[in-house]
């Protein structure tokens, strides 16, 4: 056997090696405690009444998604639509897996939303910023269904489209905040996106970040939203930013506030932090006396006007 094929040319633990020959592998264990990596199949939670089920977004990309539907208490019973990009780095994880999934189910019936979590595509076998443009592509397909028409009768029946939000955690912070900044530049028609709620985000910071480069040599504004001369436009009248204390993003939360505040947006920026806890700490630790205070923090910028 030709030992060089197991030469790697880059390791990022936990998340990612690549091999000599430019094979990608995954590290295993990165959601591999208590089974957080485990797919959980759609259909009925019995403790909150939340339904879910999976769609395709688009046949050509493989990009599909998981919807989480509340309690249903009458057939005309509309709900405000909360869309999601899940963290993971840019390179791992899905709303298929249990320690997304949990949390959103507790979302939607903690907060009475409708979710749809975007499963973009993932890096480094799609180079960022492609995860970027699968979710915008994927707002644009959620948004066909404003007027009762789309292809998902789910979203045609049960979303209020007057209440839309979008949200993420970490790295998909990163993506919710692109989706907002290119529905207003773009004028999205539509959806009335009302805020954004960014849980313990990423962004480009001083200190360089291997893995990133690697995955998005060509990063831009994206990562750095102080030069996106788009800032302003952002589309929404309020934004939520959570931080942990102990969390080794919580710099970057902080400086996206400030940022924002500067930039001429005319919205409101809200801000929440977490005490004694670490980076996303709501999915791997949910039974944290911590989770309580978060989530509210959440339902309540999503049901104040």
């Amino acid at each position: 056997m030709d030992s060089s094929n197991n030469e790697t040319t880059h390791e990022f633990p936990p998340y990612f090696k690549v091999y000599k020959d430019g094979r990608i592998e995954r590290y295993p264990d990165r959601f591999g405690k208590e089974g957080q990596g485990l797919v959980v199949p759609t259909g009925l939670d019995s403790k909150t009444g939340v339904q879910t089920k999976d769609v395709v977004v688009s046949p050509e990309s493989g990009v599909s998604g998981r919807l989480f539907i509340p309690k249903i208490n009458g057939p005309d019973q509309k709900f405000p639509l909360v869309v999601h990009f899940h963290g993971g780095g840019f390179c791992t994880g899905s709303p298929f897996m249990k320690i997304f999934h949990n949390f959103l189910v507790s979302l939607a019936s903690e907060a009475n939303v409708f979710v749809i979590s975007v499963d973009y595509r993932l890096a480094p076998d799609h180079p960022l910023p492609v995860a970027h443009e699968d979710s915008w592509a994927a707002m644009q397909w959620i948004s066909a269904h404003s007027n009762g028409q789309g292809p998902e009768p789910w979203l045609n029946q049960y979303a209020d489209f007057g209440r839309v939000f979008v949200a993420g955690e970490s790295a998909g912070a990163n993506i919710a905040h692109y989706v907002a900044v290119q529905a207003g530049a773009t004028g999205l028609a539509g959806p009335n996106v009302i805020g954004s709620i960014l849980v313990h985000p990423y962004f480009g910071g001083k200190e360089p970040d291997k893995m990133i480069d690697y995955m998005y040599p060509t990063k831009d504004r994206i990562m750095y939203p102080e030069v996106d001369p788009n800032l302003s436009k952002m589309v929404g009248k309020k934004v939520l930013v959570c931080v942990a204390e102990k969390d080794w993003l919580k710099d970057n939360g902080v400086g996206y506030c400030e940022t924002l505040r500067k930039s001429g947006w005319n919205g409101s920026v809200g801000y929440f932090e977490s005490e004694e806890e670490g980076h996303a700490f709501f999915l791997w630790n949910p039974s944290s006396d911590k989770v309580v205070p978060l989530m509210k923090a959440m339902v309540d910028f999503i049901n104040q006007n």
